[in-house]
């Protein structure tokens, strides 16, 4: 008896569900007039959920395309206007940067962004008590736009990629929006899930 009862309790066990790794693909300085799309609409047939983190000025130019992206579950960030760094204007220049791109995002979706991702990484500290945004970086960057050499790209990601990560991509390069399908294919071969990058945060 003690015997089935071990080896109930091992079925019981090993049937458990075990959750997925979640990843976040995350894209910058869009959007693309002639590679968003193509991103778009790869993610859409794959299922899979990205964050855009976009230029103001890009965004204004492409409203359709941002309005694609949040009728999509997207979720949309701010990058600047101009991709300043932050680091190296006054905290005056800092804040307009912001705001502009927040603006034009609000016009276009109806919501306010709530993460922003600092070009080159260089945050200033200061703003963080004045702006209601989340600063995003990243855990990993194949530095994409250095190059338009595919596999590199994705041998790079794939084989660093580990649970909670946040993948950097740049959706205004052919090489970069081809290489992050094929990445998302693989990794979801892999188990992962592609969740946006609220769902790392929060959690």
């Amino acid at each position: 008896m003690e015997d089935v009862r071990d080896a109930c309790g091992y079925v019981s066990a090993s049937a458990t569900p075990v959750e997925a790794p979640k990843i976040a693909l995350t894209f910058d300085d869009g959007p693309s007039a002639a590679w968003t799309p193509v991103l778009l609409d790869g993610l859409k047939e794959r299922g899979v959920k990205a964050t855009f983190f976009l230029i103001g000025e890009n965004a204004d130019k492409n409203p359709e395309i941002v309005k694609r992206m949040a009728e999509e579950g997207h979720l949309i960030g701010n990058h600047t206007y101009h991709h300043v760094e932050l680091t190296k204007v006054s905290e005056n220049e800092a804040r307009l940067e912001l705001a502009d791109t927040s603006a034009v995002i609000v016009r276009i979706t109806g919501k306010e962004p709530e993460y922003m991702r600092p070009p080159f990484g260089a945050w200033q500290r200061k703003l963080e008590q004045e702006i209601e945004m989340l600063p995003v970086l990243w855990t990993i960057d194949p530095l994409d736009w250095t190059t338009e050499n595919q596999d590199e790209i994705v041998n790079k990601v794939v084989t660093e990629a580990e649970e909670n990560d946040i993948i950097l991509l740049h959706d205004c390069y052919k090489s970069s929006v081809e290489a992050g399908l094929r990445i998302v294919d693989i990794l979801q071969e892999e188990g992962f899930v592609f969740v946006t990058v609220d769902e790392l945060l929060l959690n």
